[in-house]
């Protein structure tokens, strides 16, 4: 089956392929085959991308899906309030049936906005069952995603014989991988966490790890005297680290994630986007979490793009166009299939509505992309060369079905955890 996207501005995020004011994307079976002004194929079913922007998927590489159903919540939390609500106070309460519902959601939510890529950071540790529904989710979201199972929050608890068991049924290099969530070595020491990535290894997964320091921690330091550093693990956060240890990062060929908004809403301090460029790393751009923060890429680029201008004026709207889209894809190993518009990548390519009178006129798409984008532009999602979203509308979804599911799992947790949903919810960390 051919497929040619006719008319559009392309944004092809490939310095080989270029931009093009006009151009035509042809597309067989779920593989970029040419990218030029224009293309001649009859025997294609034609999209016809006119007053439309293309460019390729969003690629979010860290976000705690399984919160979907308490959105917004916690727009006033600190960490601390954060991790009390959802790791202490509802996490418990949480059925298999909850984590599908809220996965699900949250995958179709980011497609909606754009995100081809998702790597859902799953840390909910309450059995194999919350796992399978996790990962079941996921493989009914229409989506490229990446199951990044790790252990419960700040817990000893080993998770060999789970990373094992879904490893067994996530093989291959389908829609849906895996990777692995490594917790700190604050919380299982440094034996622990060099098993885990030997047992990574010999998996074959990527690796996940939230870090952050005050300034008398060195975490990445500690890990590189270890010898632990590696080219296959995402850096999560990093805020406060050293501009000594970003370079060791960058030499070990490792990757940042950094999630703008909720590093600055909760406490986090800047973003090290600017830090790392300097340290010769290529950042990326996740959410996150959703009960604080927007769940669309747009929102993250801005973000970004404030906070590093703000401090020194360092960055380009391309530099966060890069971020969010090549530079994730090749965090999580997949730069070879997605993250550009370049012939013989996979078909994950977004159209954006050029004619919004929130974003008319396009002058210069990339600026537009990244200073006034916004989900209500995406108009056509394809994942694979399959359109899973066409005129706006996401393609075979009952969403009115999924809402009520998803309103139904919050309201139950909620009442279960004994916690209002009136704005009045004010979690109080447990004092050390």
């Amino acid at each position: 089956m051919k497929t040619l996207l006719t008319g559009g501005a392309v944004v092809s995020m490939d310095p080989a392929v270029g931009d093009l004011a006009r151009g035509d994307v042809l597309i067989e079976d779920s593989v970029i085959v040419e990218v030029a002004e224009r293309i001649d194929a009859p025997d294609a079913n034609v999209i016809d991308a006119t007053d439309r922007i293309v460019m390729p998927g969003f690629v979010d590489n860290h976000r705690h899906n399984w919160q979907t159903a308490f959105r917004g919540t916690g727009a006033d939390w600190t960490f601390a309030e954060w991790a009390t609500a959802m790791h202490v106070t509802v996490k418990p309460h949480y059925t298999p049936e909850d984590v599908y519902t809220a996965t699900l959601l949250g995958r179709l939510e980011a497609l909606h906005s754009g995100i081809t890529t998702m790597l859902d950071w799953y840390h909910v540790a309450q059995g194999p069952e919350h796992e399978d529904a996790a990962v079941a989710a996921l493989r009914d979201a229409p989506g490229r995603s990446i199951f990044c199972l790790g252990a419960g929050w700040a817990t000893p608890t080993p998770v060999d014989a789970d990373i094992r068991r879904v490893r067994s049924q996530l093989t291959g290099d389908g829609l849906v991988t895996m990777a692995f969530g490594l917790r700190g070595a604050e919380d299982t020491g440094m034996d622990t966490l060099a098993r885990e990535l030997n047992l990574a290894e010999e998996l074959g997964l990527r690796t996940s790890l939230h870090i952050a320091s005050d300034g008398t921690q060195r975490p990445v330091a500690d890990l590189h005297e270890h010898g632990l550093l590696r080219d296959t693990t995402t850096f999560v956060h990093a805020n406060g680290i050293s501009d000594e240890e970003l370079r060791m990062l960058a030499d070990a060929g490792s990757s940042i994630s950094v999630s703008p908004d909720v590093e600055l809403k909760m406490g986090f301090g800047s973003p090290m986007t600017g830090r790392a460029l300097a340290a010769g790393l290529r950042p990326t751009l996740s959410i996150d979490v959703v009960p604080s923060v927007a769940g669309d890429m747009f929102s993250a680029m801005r973000a970004a793009f404030a906070a590093q201008r703000g401090l020194d004026g360092g960055l380009r709207s391309r530099d966060l166009l890069q971020f969010a889209t090549v530079n994730a894809a090749q965090s999580c190993g997949l730069d070879t299939r997605t993250g550009s518009i370049t012939p013989g990548k996979d078909a994950d390519i977004i159209l954006l509505r050029a004619d919004d009178l929130t974003v008319f006129p396009v002058t210069e798409p990339v600026a537009t992309i990244v200073s006034a984008g916004h989900p209500g532009l995406v108009d056509t999602v394809l994942v694979a060369g399959r359109v899973v979203k066409r005129d706006g509308v996401l393609v075979n979804v009952d969403l009115r079905a999924l809402r009520n599911r998803l309103v139904e799992s919050r309201n139950r947790i909620a009442a279960a955890a004994r916690v209002p949903l009136d704005g009045t919810w004010h979690p109080q960390p447990e004092s050390k």
